[in-house]
């Protein structure tokens, strides 16, 4: 799961130094953090919305899809912003076997 992530970052970083009229990543890149967080907000939407349509017996695909594109985006916002997928995995890893209601209480006292 990690290569394909990485593969992924690769890609995107590339994607920095291309023209915006080249790629769908190059051009959200060019039009800013604003656009790409925009792009963001409308993919959660999407999934949150897919998630509650596969509760009500709509598409289990609909679902994965609007996930991959919220990871997706995410990865844009992430490397935009000069971070990778190790770091929010780092993260993840850190806070496995934390008690959820522990983790979440030590981040609201900084």
């Amino acid at each position: 799961m990690n290569e394909v992530l990485e593969q992924l970052h690769e890609v995107l970083e590339a994607r920095k130094t291309a023209a915006p009229d080249s790629s769908y990543v190059a051009g959200l890149y060019d039009q800013g953090l604003n656009k790409i967080l925009e792009k963001l907000g409308e993919e959660a939407v999407e999934t949150v919305l897919a998630a509650r349509d596969l509760d009500a017996g709509g598409d289990r695909q609909a679902l994965v899809n609007e996930t991959a594109d919220l990871w997706f985006h995410s990865m844009v916002m992430l490397a935009h912003l000069g971070e990778s997928p190790a770091s929010v995995l780092a993260e993840l890893q850190r806070r496995f076997g934390l008690s959820g209601l522990d983790e979440k209480a030590a981040r609201t006292e900084d």
